[in-house]
């Protein structure tokens, strides 16, 4: 009896190390490919805040709640499972996938650049795409169903480079890495989002306290926050570009066309030699400023199909559908 419960807790004890080696594999595994998705994580950072900027700040954390909570949703219950389905059955669609999304990205990143330079005709594509809309509840649901269409593109990037860091691992271990990696994320993204959109409301009550320090800090947070926000959203508009020019290049060198890759490479060693100072950055800012100019010109032909194509075909089939 006594040998027979000696084995039990052996038995017991080496599944406690087995299950405690696993867990460290977990979390080696998550760490590094949180590491290598950090980019697109500050680009989704930066794309974020630019969905609130203009909103009475009541309705700022509400927002970005149901952001964060349309996040969660895409990472766990579509490209989790969509990701793992995909690497076992079709690898070879991934690619194209990613790619449809980096054009949406173009899309997304030439809108708003069409609406800083030619606001009434940009808005004009827009009524013609999604109507018309002027109740405020409308208007802060589509802009909630935008940022939730654009996180879903940043989210597959960031669940594709973290599947390819897992490659070889069992498809639990991916699993299991996938979701440790998304609600890590998404807690993290929009845990800062919700801190940036409402450092100005913490300057208001620092600016009524009795210490002269947190009073400056308070007034600088009132002062300098709405600037902030606007230049996060410019960042923002940047990163969409750099981001969806990247996937663009990228795919199609997977896919058997580098040649865009080896031009941008090479005018980028080109500007790297004519500038030898922190060659390192100014090749990533050469590579990156090309990236966009490529997404600038993909998503102008974007919303030139969208509006002159789709909007039509979509006008009239949107009578039918009430």
């Amino acid at each position: 009896m006594a040998t027979g419960l000696i084995a039990l807790l052996d038995d017991v004890a080496a599944i406690a190390k087995m299950a405690a080696a696993s867990l460290d594999d977990v979390a080696a595994q998550t760490a590094k490919a949180g590491a290598k998705a950090a980019g697109v994580v500050i680009d989704d950072a930066a794309v974020t805040p630019r969905y609130v900027v203009g909103l009475t700040p009541e309705r700022e954390l509400p927002i970005i709640g149901r952001i964060a909570l349309g996040s969660l949703k895409n990472k766990i219950l579509f490209l989790l499972p969509g990701a793992l389905l995909l690497g076992y059955f079709a690898p070879w669609a991934i690619t194209p996938l990613l790619m449809l999304g980096g054009i949406y990205l173009c899309y997304e990143g030439a809108e708003k650049l069409y609406g800083v330079f030619f606001p009434h005709a940009a808005h004009e594509h827009e009524t013609a795409v999604l109507g018309e809309k002027t109740d405020p509840v409308a208007l802060e649901n589509e802009k909630i169903a935008g940022a939730v269409r654009t996180d879903f593109i940043l989210s597959a990037e960031i669940m594709a480079l973290t599947l390819s860091t897992v490659a070889d691992a069992s498809i639990y271990m991916q699993g299991v890495v996938l979701a440790a990696v998304g609600i890590a994320i998404t807690l993290a993204v929009y845990g800062v989002v919700g801190l940036i959109v409402k450092a100005d409301d913490a300057g208001v009550a620092l600016a009524k306290t009795s210490v002269s320090a947190l009073r400056a800090i308070g007034r600088g947070l009132v002062v300098g926050m709405p600037i902030f926000l606007k230049v996060l959203a410019a960042i923002g508009t940047a990163a969409m570009l750099w981001v969806g020019g990247s996937i663009l290049v990228h795919g199609l060198a997977q896919m058997g066309y580098a040649g865009p890759e080896h031009i941008i490479h090479d005018i980028s060693e080109a500007v790297v030699h004519a500038l030898p100072v922190a060659p390192g950055l100014i090749g990533w800012i050469a590579t990156s400023a090309q990236q966009a100019l490529l997404a600038i010109v993909v998503g102008a032909a974007t919303i030139a199909v969208m509006g002159n194509i789709v909007a039509p075909i979509w006008g009239r089939l949107r009578p039918a559908s009430h």
